[in-house]
């Protein structure tokens, strides 16, 4: 698909070297008063989206009806909106940012939900052994489903451009897992886009693993038929959630009928078609009421380039500080930070954020050494990812069912997890990440207490090059 690429955040004045007070245009735009904290009060629980699934489920019984006809129809008494934030682009990054629960362990208490148990990824020939109640064994496959239910007739009619495609939703050697957007789903998406990239679209609609919905209500990614060239030709990824919409994959296309079975997968209806995703520096821009301060920063240190810059990386994992979290540095700190004296100080800050060439998902990881095996175990799970600051992040996976918690240097978690992008993955912090220090040839990792100018500088000055000091 086509993007818009954002208009970056102008270049700010250069503050005072001498005294090292903020100019106000530049303290302006870095956002230290804003803060987006998650609010978990008003969404669904866990028992309740799995109730309403299994609800939708059981009243599948008409058997002279198309199976999609049917689910559809059911989820149409639903009084909810889609699509109200989907901008020209069909990209939606701001409900990345909505409130969900499942990567954040404060939610949680008492022993971890275990939630439906499907076992393995299911690579063989397809089996039909689990249709929902009532039901008979399905004898259509995907593709025939599609093609004859009335609510995605634009889908089927995009689909059957593409012979190669229709004989992939058609091939009974695995199950794949297919979402398929409604017709009134097509309202959003882009008229110019090339036939290249309207495949590609709809290979991002197809696993090649199968999902039915006891599994994705256990998962957080899963990967698709689209094979993503800044990534390694790895499988771009779809993330499923839980927030104040439901069920949603890429946190803004919702879920409305699920578990519709074929001889060759499953398909779940979705209300909104699913874009393959930009840039990360792009989503950024997206949000500038979350990421204005860490953008202008990426500009202000000329990282932005490099980032978006794909021929030099392959993907990549972006642990993003919101505005919030620059606010709890202070304003001293940050009109250190935004001057031209301290703008190396801010480099090196920034580097230690970014992780070239390593996508860490929450539950999978791609990177050079192991192309075509990706898997984050469950349980808990450590690896060291290098940062472009070549010092090492030391991050811990906790998975217990739908429930993820992130850890790096064993203080900071990860606020929002998963943030899919085309060249890597952004999780999305309220602290920034301050490497540790050498005291008595003992790193000490910093633990979140205050920090003067002086402490910021005795931290990154190692990391920060002789040229410019």
């Amino acid at each position: 698909m086509k993007f818009t690429i954002t208009n970056l955040l102008p270049l700010a004045a250069i503050l005072s070297v001498a005294f090292i007070i903020p100019d106000q245009e530049v303290m302006s735009q870095i956002a230290i008063e804003g803060s987006r904290k998650p609010v978990f009060e008003k969404q669904p629980t866990k028992d309740q989206v799995i109730t309403e699934l299994k609800s939708a489920v059981e009243k599948i019984t008409e058997p002279s009806k198309n199976a999609i006809d049917q689910a559809v129809e059911l989820a149409a008494d639903s009084s909810y909106e889609f699509g109200q934030k989907i901008g020209a682009e069909g990209f939606d990054a701001e409900a990345w940012l909505e409130p969900e629960y499942n990567n954040n362990d404060q939610d949680h208490r008492g022993p971890p939900w275990r939630g439906p148990r499907h076992g393995p990824p299911h690579h063989g020939p397809p089996h039909h052994g689990h249709h929902g109640h009532g039901h008979a064994k399905p004898n259509l496959t995907i593709y025939q489903l599609i093609s004859k239910s009335e609510y995605t007739t634009k889908l089927a009619s995009i689909i059957d451009e593409y012979p190669d495609i229709v004989t992939l939703l058609n091939g009974t050697n695995t199950n794949y897992t297919f979402f398929a957007p409604i017709d009134r789903a097509f309202e959003h998406i882009p008229k110019d886009a090339s036939k290249e990239d309207i495949k590609k679209f709809l290979l991002y609609h197809v696993s090649p693993d199968f999902y039915p919905a006891g599994r994705v209500l256990v998962s957080h990614t899963i990967p698709t038929a689209h094979s993503e060239e800044t990534l390694g030709n790895q499988p771009q990824r779809l993330s499923l959630n839980i927030g104040l919409r439901g069920l949603t994959v890429n946190f803004y296309s919702r879920i409305i009928a699920i578990n519709i079975f074929g001889t060759n997968g499953v398909i779940h209806a979705i209300d909104s078609v699913l874009v393959p995703p930009p840039n990360a520096v792009d989503i950024l821009g997206f949000l500038p009421g979350d990421f204005s301060t860490l953008e202008l920063a990426l500009v202000k240190t000329g990282l932005i380039d490099a980032l978006n810059d794909t021929s030099k990386h392959i993907g990549g994992t972006l642990f993003a500080p919101s505005n919030f979290a620059f606010q709890l540095l202070g304003p001293k700190v940050n009109a250190f930070l935004f001057s031209s004296y301290g703008l190396k100080y801010l480099k090196g800050l920034l580097k230690y954020h970014v992780v070239p060439d390593k996508t860490l998902y929450s539950d999978a990881y791609y990177h050079t050494e192991n192309l075509g095996k990706a898997d984050v175990p469950k349980g808990i799970y450590h690896v060291d990812l290098l940062t472009l600051l070549q010092r090492a992040l030391s991050i811990d996976i906790f998975r217990y069912g739908p429930f993820v918690t992130i850890k790096i240097n064993g203080f900071t978690t990860v606020t929002i997890i998963d943030g899919i992008a085309r060249d890597g993955v952004i999780h999305s912090l309220s602290n920034l990440l301050i490497p540790p220090k050498s005291v008595g040839g003992i790193l000490q990792e910093w633990q979140g207490e205050e920090l003067t100018v002086e402490e910021l500088k005795e931290r990154l000055e190692p990391f920060v090059s002789r040229e410019d000091l």
